[in-house]
Order: C-alpha cells, then sequence, then structure tokens
C-alpha cells in the first residue's frame, strides 16, 4: 500500500528566488522539512488552524494572513450545548504575525480577538481570548508531540506560480483549560489537530476536509483526508497516524456524501484498495458564509464520529469504532 509519491527526507525551500515554486520541494515528508518563506505580495495565503477536542467539547482557533485582509477567529462547541463563534478582521493584516515556516517562530493577532501560538519544548502553546455575550473567552492549552510522532507535510503543485504546502498534525495530545464567564472546561484528556498552511491559491477554489483523532482498537489513531482540491497534482492530503506511525495515501478518496444535507452520513473510501472505507456520521453542523462579491466563503463543518475500518502500510487492519473528528465542505473565492 506504499504511496507512488515523492517522499522528501532532507530540508528544502518552497520558492524559489523569484517566489516560484521550487520543483525540489514537491513532495510529502513524515516531519515539517519545508522552509516555506513566500516572497512577493499579493495572491499569499498563510494560516494556522488548531482545532482541541475532548468527548465533550472542543474549541478551535484560527490566525491567518491573505495579504490583503488578516482574520483571527475562535470557535467554541459544548456538544448539545453552547456555540460561540467570534471573527475578527484586519485590513492588510494589521496586527496580524505569522511565521514563514512551521516553528520558526510565534504566531500572534491583537485586537478584538487576540491570540498566540507558540512552540514550546516538544509541545505546541495555545492562548486566546475575546469578549463573548456568555462573558470573557480565555483559553491556554498545550498541544504535545510525542519524540518520534510522524505528520503529514506535502506541497500541491497546481503550477509553478500557484501551491500550497500544508502541514496536517493528528493524534496530539493536548491539556489545559478553557474559561467562559465563570465556567471552566477541562482539557485533560484532549486531541489536537494543526492545519498550517503556505502557498499561493487559485481565486477559486473547493475543497473537502476530514480529520479525527482519539483511541480504538487499543491503538492511538489520526485519521487526516482531503478531497477535490489535490485532484489532477499527482500528489494528495490523505494520511492515516497510528501509533505515532504514519501511513500515506496516494490516492484520491471518495467521498460520498449529500451536500445539501450535510448531517446525513458521509462515506469515505480509497476507491482502488481497502486502505479507508469509514462512515462519518455527524451530529452538528457548523455553517459559516460571508459573500461580498469578490471575497467568498462558504464552510459547513460537521462534527461527528467515524466508524470503519483502516490498513497501515504493512497491511494491518485497525478497527474505527466512533473515532470523534469533523468533516467538511469549502468553497472559497480569495
Amino acid at each position: 500500500m506504499a504511496t507512488h509519491e515523492r517522499e522528501i527526507t532532507d530540508p528544502v525551500d518552497l520558492c524559489a528566488p523569484d517566489g516560484r515554486l521550487n520543483p525540489d520541494a514537491v513532495g510529502w515528508s513524515r516531519t515539517p522539512l519545508h522552509q516555506s518563506a513566500l516572497p512577493g505580495w499579493g495572491r499569499r495565503k498563510k494560516w494556522e488552524y488548531w482545532c482541541v477536542s475532548t468527548p465533550t467539547h472542543l474549541v478551535a482557533v484560527t490566525v491567518a494572513d491573505i495579504d490583503y485582509l488578516g482574520l483571527t477567529s475562535v470557535y467554541l462547541l459544548e456538544y448539545g450545548g453552547r456555540e460561540i463563534s467570534r471573527t475578527s478582521l484586519h485590513p492588510l493584516a494589521h496586527g496580524v504575525r505569522l511565521p514563514d515556516s512551521l516553528g520558526s517562530g510565534t504566531s500572534a493577532a491583537i485586537g478584538p480577538v487576540r491570540a498566540r501560538i507558540q512552540e514550546v519544548p516538544g509541545a505546541t502553546r495555545l492562548r486566546f481570548s475575546c469578549d463573548t455575550p456568555e462573558g470573557r473567552l480565555n483559553a491556554d492549552l498545550t498541544v504535545d508531540l510525542p519524540e518520534g510522532h510522524e505528520t503529514m507535510s506535502v506541497v500541491i503543485p497546481w503550477s509553478d506560480d500557484r501551491f500550497q504546502y500544508t502541514s496536517k498534525h493528528t493524534a496530539r495530545p493536548a491539556r489545559g483549560a478553557v474559561r467562559l464567564g465563570r465556567d471552566v472546561l477541562d482539557f485533560t484528556d484532549g486531541w489536537g489537530v494543526l492545519d498550517h498552511g503556505r502557498g499561493r491559491w487559485p481565486y477559486d477554489t473547493r475543497w473537502n476536509w476530514g480529520a479525527a483523532s482519539g483511541r480504538t482498537d487499543g491503538h492511538t489513531v489520526g485519521l487526516q483526508f482531503g478531497g477535490q482540491w489535490t485532484e489532477g497534482t499527482g500528489l494528495t492530503e490523505n494520511a492515516l497516524c497510528v501509533d505515532g506511525r504514519l501511513s500515506k495515501i496516494g490516492e484520491e478518496l471518495e467521498w460520498d456524501y449529500d451536500p445539501d444535507d450535510a448531517l446525513t452520513p458521509w462515506w469515505l473510501r480509497t476507491p482502488g484498495s481497502d486502505q479507508v472505507d469509514l462512515v462519518f456520521t455527524p451530529f452538528h453542523e457548523r455553517v459559516d458564509r460571508t459573500d461580498t462579491g469578490l471575497v467568498l466563503n462558504d464552510t459547513r463543518q460537521c462534527f461527528g464520529h467515524y466508524t470503519g475500518t483502516i490498513h497501515t502500510d504493512d497491511g494491518h487492519p485497525v478497527l474505527v469504532d466512533g473515532l470523534f473528528g469533523f468533516a467538511e465542505q469549502v468553497h472559497m473565492r480569495w
């Protein structure tokens, strides 16, 4: 089941000096190896997205810089209970700072939604705060990166001037607390998922993304799945992480779901093998839509549970039984 995709094992620059894609950067790696500085201005997209979940609640934070606009957002969901979303926009990304490469500095944002994402020894510390109708929201979370834990990084090459480097991390243990007014939400037994992105995107893009983390069948399992945006490029962002070991999937997945009724079950499969055969059953849908004419964000993100089977590179089957995660469909004009 080994992928046909080229594995990168040494540090490499994402871009040539003129800002175009470095051909040597195209491929995937088990740890972040790309130096992803993006010379120039105008079509660059940079972001950090973290989602930390427990069996009863989750919180997510986004810090993004798309040159002409910066964005900071937080999202809190208590399953079957409170749902809070706050976003702060920054013209020309003033007040937002993102390092060139993963692990090379601190991401931060000031304003109505404040955030600080900092690499610390063996972990990432997430702090953010904002006012809500329920009171002040404050978070201080630490997402560990166990020694030897593998992650999925890949360069998706649409062309030499349109490309994306993404580093997706799953099954990273998390701890800490979120305070909402006088209430404290405990994240002692949490799991962290990271979407780190640096690239130059086409104006109009659609994608699917799904991820999950937790313990099942005696293993610690992370699921990382993508769709639509990678088709035709020769690479995918699909991978399994079982007990810290990555199995890269070179096949595009079949995503079988009803886009008009996202709360019905989704089926995700590898069409040429039995490596992935899962049903995702949502229990909550988050809808986020902004349309200014020039800029469109149409996001439908569902939270729920994955059930089925996966196989690692060596063919070992793992039963996935109610693994918590999410799946989304997104249309962006940006």
